[in-house]
């Protein structure tokens, strides 16, 4: 079977959280783990899918590992992007990434910095 994927993917395993961005109260969070990861989207193995077409908001926690050595203070990245459920399938759910987002060096005991945003620094 041809691969037509436009962008490479990772096998990374990525602790996530995933918030419905719709209006009501009890907002649906799920604390996913990726299975695969690229810079236009990622699969989330899991059981509770979300319907395709929900709008939601990921945050992606990345280990800094060997980068701690020039950014000793911090111990994750915490990526935050908005997207798109594209695909609803029985292992999991596939999310398509949308362009804005921003990543903020977090410490151990969680203060985040915004440092960039867009890919532009702030």
């Amino acid at each position: 079977m041809l691969d037509k994927r436009r962008l490479v993917r990772f096998d990374l395993k990525v602790p996530a959280k995933i918030e419905c961005l719709s209006r009501k109260k009890d907002k649906d969070v799920l604390d996913l783990v990726t299975s695969n990861l690229c810079s236009g989207g990622a699969f989330f193995p899991t059981e509770q899918t979300l319907p395709e077409g929900t709008k939601v908001r990921v945050d992606l926690m990345l280990p800094l590992g060997g980068l701690k050595k020039l950014i000793s203070q911090y111990d994750h990245a915490c990526i935050e992007v908005t997207g798109t459920v594209i695909r609803r399938e029985s292992q999991g759910m596939a999310i398509s990434f949308n362009r804005d987002y921003s990543i903020h060096p977090r410490k151990g005991n969680g203060d985040i910095q915004r440092i960039y945003r867009s890919g532009e620094v702030i």
